[in-house]
């Protein structure tokens, strides 16, 4: 599947996309199997808190299942003004 990263996350993990092979069930766990990768991962990936997920660019929770998405997107919240 294809991961992109956003904004502060992409500045942290150096790459504004990759592809991945994974065997993760949830977003939380492929988030766990990147910070197991390197620190930059983990660092990004620090506060969950403070990341938004979009699957198939539609906004999901770190417990949605990943079966059958493409395209996984890490992202601040944003705010409007």
């Amino acid at each position: 599947m294809d991961v992109l990263y956003f904004a502060w996350v992409r500045e942290r993990i150096g790459l504004p996309r990759e592809r991945v092979q994974t065997e993760a069930e949830t977003v939380a766990d492929l988030v766990a199997e990147l910070c197991a990768r390197e620190e930059r991962y983990a660092a990004a990936f620090a506060d969950p808190a403070a990341l938004r997920v979009a699957l198939d660019q539609e906004l999901a929770d770190f417990d949605a299942p990943l079966k059958g998405v493409r395209e996984v997107a890490f992202f601040p919240p944003m705010t409007g003004g």
